[in-house]
């Protein structure tokens, strides 16, 4: 595994017995979105057109450049981290920032480790101001696609709404019934949200298979 800490402290590598696990950054890149996977807070997903009220107060943020009007995955993925510790299989990384367009101090930390079973990736967010403040972190990998590759998870409900905002929750199937193992490229395209997932998905190319579990500390 390697890791940018200078470049939204995303992953540049993650392989296992020589192949690669997701897909790699290409070298001497510096776009985020080409990195192996970047860490998403104080918010994941769209902001709709950069703005939203919470607990009375307005708060209109930057458009993300690219995906104007909207606000995109917060602040974590455009900035540099601090590494804090490292070693030969592990590192945890932070960024802190102060109130701005986002009205409250926050800090947030990252520990990505090695072993055995594969690659562990935790993330917690801190609220460091006086007022309660929304939140949401999360990963955003990149997997390798080819022609066979097949994605299974299960999931009750997935969010809909009209320029990938959503609005509302459906059947996940009325998009892609991914419960039963579908070839990723005979599927439509998704960019959706899913609700009520079981915290697991397995994506496999017929000589390998990649298990996912994910799980948090906060009913979300």
């Amino acid at each position: 595994m390697t890791v940018l800490p200078d470049l939204g402290g995303a992953i540049g590598s993650l392989t296992y017995q020589g192949q690669d696990v997701l897909r790699p950054t290409p070298e001497g890149c510096d776009q985020i979105l080409q990195t192996a996977s970047f860490p998403l807070a104080p918010y994941a997903n769209r902001i709709d057109r950069a703005r939203f009220m919470f607990e009375d107060r307005k708060v209109e943020l930057p458009a993300t450049p690219g995906f104007e009007p909207h606000a995109l995955h917060g602040d974590a993925w455009l900035a540099p981290w601090v590494v804090e510790a490292q070693d030969a299989v592990s590192a945890t990384m932070s960024q802190s920032h102060e109130a701005g367009p986002w009205p409250w101090a926050w800090t947030v930390r990252q520990t990505l480790s090695l072993d055995d079973q594969g690659l562990s990736a935790e993330i917690a967010l801190t609220n460091r101001s006086d007022a309660p403040m929304p939140g949401g972190v999360g990963f955003h990998p990149y997997f390798l696609r080819a022609p066979e590759t097949r994605l299974t998870l299960a999931a009750e409900k997935v969010w809909l709404g009209a320029d990938l905002i959503p609005d509302r929750q459906e059947a996940a199937e009325v998009l892609v019934d991914w419960s039963r193992e579908q070839v990723v490229e005979a599927m439509p395209f998704v960019d959706n949200a899913y609700a009520l997932w079981d915290g697991r998905a397995e994506v496999s190319d017929g000589d390998r298979t990649v298990r996912l579990t994910a799980s948090a500390n906060a009913r979300w």
